[in-house]
């Protein structure tokens, strides 16, 4: 049993204001593997209270300073991938394969990405007789999700850094275990006292502190459009800086041209990793009329080679999903799926035969969908996938836009500049074209219901500096 009954503030770990102490429940097993405190707006304060204090000497330090330190950071990181892997997958059932593959080294991923702008980056220019300068935006607060638990932090947590802000910190209480890992971290690579801060707790009663906090200039979210919503409204009051990465219902279009068994094969592996609980998951394929009934065929192969089963078999694609709700609205979708007239080509309600025990959802497609029926319009997060047919390109680029979300996307085309020519009429903050892997040096974020802010690269970077215009500061 693993515990974590303090938060880290001013450097140090510290007891909550008020003992409220839960469960961290592994999803393979619905057994507690550890126990963790939540907050409260006492233990917010003292958080943000440290990192004010702090930034009046951190914004200050300079980039050599803090390429210093994100490289420290990193050392310490690479030091702890193993636990990292290990305790993501024990918290929220990512198979131990895709835990040590991915999950725990985008952490790592985010903070070399963030180094690397911060090497090149010109916090000053001129124009004319005026000196433009870049500054840290001040004390952040971040609030984060359980489906990429390290990604997710480190790519708000990476760029705060390297631009001279301070932090406080809620991970998903889903997650918090590996979020105690990265303060570990934070604190074994010598991060200044009160420049980070861990307070683990839930949204009523951390989130929503962080969201309306006087003293926090900039609050970031990942998380679902609902409580994307709810931090907006709560932070409308001081004015901060609000920056959502939020819900995805992205769409995959395949065009005529393309190789379909290929294309089929990828958007349905892209569709399900990670159990289906990613925002940028292709959960809406769109398919020529003419290649539907193939199409289907093909969906039905690939699932039917996808071991569902224990994250620690080396053997499993699809483990279960995070938590019990989660699993109980998958369900309701599925069913409503089913009810709303949906071809339910494989999987279906309840859990896999063999795994009674566990969250477990059997991979799930539809065909013949259609774009209003609710598994197209509503975000399932969850190893479910939606074929769509369509007549033209036109009608297909209009159903993939016809979407409260525009997060991202995929078009397949035998002909490159085809499918470049289709994906530039998405409303969607990134496209991938033929299968192409994701780009952490180029921006993301959403449009629409998806958000607002971009996060990676030099733009991400950038949501966490201020301008100021010093006019006649040269002769």
């Amino acid at each position: 049993m693993r515990e974590g009954l303090r938060f880290y503030i001013d450097g140090e770990w510290v007891d909550p204001m008020q003992p409220r102490v839960v469960d961290v429940i592994n999803p393979a097993t619905e057994k507690a593997i550890g126990r963790v405190s939540l907050g409260s707006a006492a233990d917010v304060d003292r958080a943000v209270a440290a990192a004010r204090i702090a930034f009046a000497t951190y914004s200050q330090t300079s980039k050599a300073e803090r390429i210093a330190l994100l490289e420290k950071v990193i050392a310490r990181y690479q030091d702890r991938l193993d636990d990292l892997a290990e305790t993501i997958s024990l918290e929220m059932g990512a198979p131990m394969s895709l835990a040590t593959a991915a999950q725990a080294p985008m952490g790592l991923t985010q903070l070399n990405g963030a180094l690397g702008v911060l090497k090149d980056y010109e916090f000053q220019r001129t124009q004319g007789n005026t000196l433009i300068i870049k500054e840290p935006i001040g004390v952040c607060g971040f609030i984060t999700p359980w489906n990429w638990p390290t990604n997710q932090i480190m790519c708000k947590v990476a760029p705060a850094l390297a631009a001279g802000c301070t932090i406080v910190l809620k991970p998903s209480e889903v997650t918090p275990l590996s979020g105690i890992i990265l303060a570990e971290i934070m604190d074994a690579a010598g991060v200044p006292c009160g420049v980070f801060n861990l307070v683990n707790g839930d949204g009523p009663g951390v989130g929503a502190a962080i969201s309306k906090h006087p003293d926090i200039d900039m609050v970031s979210i990942t998380g679902s459009t609902r409580a994307g919503v709810l931090v907006a409204k709560a932070a409308a009051d001081s004015v901060k800086r609000v920056t959502l990465e939020l819900g995805g219902k992205s769409a995959n279009i395949i065009l005529p041209d393309a190789d379909l068994r290929e294309a089929v094969a990828h958007g349905v592996e892209k569709c399900f990793g990670n159990s289906g609980q990613s925002c940028t998951a292709p959960s809406r394929m769109f398919v020529h009329a003419s290649q539907h009934a193939e199409a289907l065929e093909i969906a039905n192969q690939v699932v039917s080679g996808l071991a569902v089963g224990d994250p620690a078999s080396p053997d499993t694609a699809i483990g279960p999903v995070a938590n019990k709700s989660q699993y109980e609205k998958i369900q309701a979708l599925i069913q409503k799926g089913i009810d709303e007239g949906a071809e339910l080509v494989c999987g279906g309600t309840g859990k896999p035969e063999a795994l009674q025990t566990g969250y477990y959802v059997k991979p799930t497609v539809f065909g013949n969908v259609r774009n209003d029926m609710t598994i197209a319009r509503e975000e399932i997060f969850g190893p479910v996938l939606a074929i769509l047919p369509y007549e033209t390109e036109e009608e297909a680029i209009a159903l993939a836009n016809d979407s409260d979300y525009g997060l991202s996307g995929c078009v397949y085309s035998g002909e490159l500049k085809h499918a470049v020519a289709v994906a530039s009429k998405l409303r969607t903050g990134q496209v991938h074209i033929n299968g192409a892997s994701a780009d952490f040096t180029a921006p993301f974020g959403g449009y629409k219901k998806s958000g607002n802010g971009r996060e990676w690269g030099v733009e991400g970077f950038e949501e966490f500096l201020e301008t100021k215009a010093l006019m006649g500061a040269f002769p």
